[in-house]
């Protein structure tokens, strides 16, 4: 197995790995993991696994998250659909986010394989909350420390048709956030998810998130992947956000997430 960094700041891939090895063997799944913590998101191509290798790699991680409202396949919630075509009206994760960040417990990890590419585009690009915390001056960061945002997911438009699974979620979070094996701090804002930073007036709030949102968009905290049929990405939502380009209509891009659940963010201090 061979790791090679994307960029210094987050992202590796994976050579010479079958994940499905991963799978049976703990002492490979410990040093994925170990990688994992490192570079934030992992990278593997020409991955073999089948729907329910898929599955059985994110029950590694540990217990399957279910989306509240994204469709799926297989009849199993756990398989959540990446799919968008000359049908489509929007993207799945066309803007910055971290996967439902408005539950209570939003998800660890997220795992994605591609099936199907357009000729050309479709790459999802990842950004490092930590570096994004770490760019602020420290008088940012202190202040930031003190403060709680509101996330809410609404299924206005996005989702279509399709039944949502449960209530629109909708929870409070610290603006910064410890990460609880690392022990890193990293920013917890997110444009998807991310409504109202609560202990600020509305104005206030918009002025600081609107600050904060566009700090994600430096290329110095970013990597970018271009997906090839069969890749999988491995990311870590505590400490990421990401962003799928959307360059490649009316061609078709498709996969399928599996991802796993999380814990609530706290703050050490």
């Amino acid at each position: 197995m061979q790791v090679e960094p994307l960029t210094p700041t987050i992202g590796a891939i994976v050579h010479d790995l079958d994940l499905r090895d991963v799978v049976r063997d703990d002492q490979l799944f410990a040093v994925v993991h170990d990688h994992w913590i490192r570079h934030q998101v992992l990278f593997f191509r020409d991955q073999a696994l089948s729907a329910a290798d898929q599955l059985a790699l994110g029950e590694r991680f540990g217990p399957l998250h279910i989306h509240p409202a994204a469709p799926y396949v297989d009849d199993n919630p756990a398989l959540m659909q990446i799919h968008a075509d000359a049908d489509s009206q929007r993207n799945n994760g066309e803007v910055w986010h971290s996967d439902v960040s408005a539950d209570a417990e939003p998800p660890m990890a997220s795992i994605l394989k591609i099936h199907q590419l357009p000729a050309s585009g479709g790459d999802t690009l990842w950004a490092s909350m930590y570096a994004v915390y770490e760019s602020l001056s420290e008088d940012i960061q202190q202040w930031l420390l003190d403060l709680t945002a509101t996330h809410h997911m609404s299924y206005t438009g996005f989702y279509g048709n399709h039944t949502p699974q449960r209530q629109s979620p909708m929870a409070v979070h610290p603006v910064v956030r410890t990460h609880p094996v690392s022990g890193q701090r990293a920013l917890f804002v997110n444009r998807g998810f991310t409504r109202r930073i609560n202990e600020l007036s509305a104005a206030e709030s918009d002025v600081v998130l609107a600050m904060l949102f566009d700090q994600v968009k430096e290329p110095l905290f970013q990597c970018r992947f271009r997906w090839t049929e069969n890749a999988v990405a491995i990311w870590d939502n505590r400490c990421t956000q990401h962003l799928a380009l959307w360059d490649y209509f009316p061609e078709t891009r498709s996969g399928i997430r599996v991802t796993v659940q999380g814990d609530r963010p706290y703050l050490e201090r």
